[in-house]
């Protein structure tokens, strides 16, 4: 799993490329904790996830509840087919905001408060 961070209008874009499965879920996890401390609007640009596990998933989640308890906002966007078909399954699709285009994602955060 890679990760590449940039801030795009006052939001943080996570982009990830590759597998987010079990083998790297806490290390995906404290990489996260550690950049979002001071990010408030956060971005996970999903386009090169190949494949997503339910520690992957899970990982996620924490992630999205560290920020939901921190005033932080998290949303998702470009989730390809195949990691898709684990958040239909799971209907974890339910407590992320999921975008189809980045474009659609960035202008979901409104201004810049």
């Amino acid at each position: 799993m890679e990760y590449h961070f940039e801030v795009v209008n006052g939001i943080l874009k996570v982009s990830l490329s590759g597998r987010l499965v079990a083998s790297c879920s806490e290390d995906f996890k404290e990489a996260m904790f550690e950049r979002l401390r001071e990010s408030k609007r956060v971005l996970f640009n999903l386009e090169k996830m190949e494949h997503v596990d339910s520690s992957g998933l899970g990982a996620l989640v924490s992630v999205l509840q560290w920020m939901n308890g921190n005033g932080g906002i998290i949303k998702l966007c470009c989730l390809q087919p195949r990691p898709k078909i684990v958040f239909d399954i799971t209907k974890v699709y339910r407590i992320f905001d999921i975008y189809a285009t980045e474009a659609e994602a960035l202008a979901s955060f409104g201004p810049e408060a």
